[in-house]
């Protein structure tokens, strides 16, 4: 491990302009300084430590932009070295780094080198810093969606084992209702042992119900002056768990220029398969947040079901002979689309102190035929 003590008190070329790649890890960070000619000035292996990071970074000169790959703790650090350090950090995209540097001799050397290659002459594919707060927001998010997860899952076995022993509830009582689960706990012709895994899993049910309320009650408290989650929530279809995941994961809508690439972002843009003279379709790109997919997925079912210009839309598609899924799946897209030029003319509002659209305000025809063509 390299010992930064002595250039603490060496003299930095501050006037030489430089670019450093940072190839991070949970100990250790790997640093790589280039200068303008792509001349390799140093790349050496640094305690996980944004000060001894910065002294190294501005040891040969003036650094110009700074690289590290987006990966677990890398945004921590990189929020760090901008505000305490005022270094210009930028993320790399995981998934384009990745398959540029696939070597056969990929090393810690080799790849914190890279990155300061592709920074030096702006080809980084980057990725948005996500603030503090939204991160916060992100994690509060996913962990409700965990605990939701487990909660289907130990439903399912529950079911599983009913299903095993053939027994279904006589009282003609849908599941999970209060006559429904006295029947499972009193009543259910279970053997001993699956009656005990049963009992298990019910008091598993009952523990995630309470610990998904206490979340929730969380995030209302943490989100309780977001002006842009309240917009949101004012929006015709949106829920609290729709609002919620689309402010977590989205984060900024002013960030995308175009409404295409919003859509892209969400996962729900069509992928074309297309080669030569054969034009064809390979259903949805893969791409974004799965949850953040399946929300809007189920926010279109929810848009259609409605008597505005989204359902019109739905019964247009359908009479073409599109699929139901297809179908969905196009209502989502123009809807995300939609919302990118909502959000614009809500932030906008909000700088300009106009007043915000009324709440519920349905989109117009011209809205969505703006965001359909936009990108």
């Amino acid at each position: 491990m390299f010992n930064p003590k002595p250039f603490w008190r060496q003299r930095a070329m501050t006037s030489v302009p430089v670019f450093v790649g940072l190839d991070y890890h949970q100990d250790s960070v790997q640093v790589c300084v280039v200068n303008g000619g792509g001349e390799r000035l140093l790349n050496r292996s640094v305690a996980n430590d944004a000060r001894v990071i910065d002294g190294l970074a501005r040891l040969r000169g003036r650094p110009v932009r700074v690289a590290v790959e987006a990966c677990c703790g890398a945004a921590n650090l990189a929020q760090q070295l901008r505000e305490v350090y005022h270094l210009p950090v930028l993320l790399g995209h995981p998934g384009y780094v990745a398959r540029l540097r696939g070597s056969p001799d990929k090393s810690d050397f080799s790849d914190a080198q890279l990155l300061a290659d592709l920074v030096r002459v702006n080809y980084l594919p980057k990725v948005w810093l996500a603030p503090d707060y939204i991160r916060q927001l992100r994690h509060l998010s996913r962990h409700r969606q965990q605990l939701v997860n487990r909660r289907r899952d130990t439903k399912l076995r529950i079911r599983a084992l009913l299903r095993d022993n053939r027994l279904k509830c006589p009282h003609d009582a849908e599941a999970w209702t209060k006559k429904w689960l006295a029947w499972l706990t009193d009543e259910a012709a279970l053997p001993a042992g699956d009656r005990w895994i049963v009992a298990d899993h019910v008091a598993e049910v009952k523990s995630l119900n309470t610990r998904i309320a206490a979340v929730e009650k969380r995030i209302l408290k943490v989100t309780a002056d977001d002006p842009v989650l309240a917009h949101l929530l004012s929006l015709k279809g949106v829920g609290m768990v729709t609002a919620l995941t689309l402010r977590a994961e989205v984060g900024c809508f002013e960030r995308f220029q175009k409404a295409k690439q919003l859509a892209r972002f969400c996962g729900i843009s069509p992928r074309n398969a297309s080669s030569g003279q054969r034009q064809a379709d390979a259903g949805l790109i893969k791409a974004g947040n799965p949850q953040l997919r399946a929300v809007l997925v189920e926010l279109a079912h929810r848009v259609i079901r409605g008597e505005g210009v989204w359902s019109k839309k739905a019964y247009a598609l359908s009479q073409r002979g599109k699929q139901k899924n297809i179908v969905v799946a196009a209502i989502a897209n123009r809807w995300v689309r939609w919302l990118h030029h909502e959000m614009r003319r809500f932030a906008q509002a909000k700088r300009t102190s106009a007043p915000a659209p009324q709440k519920g305000a349905a989109p117009t025809a011209d809205a969505i035929a703006a965001a359909a063509s936009s990108g």
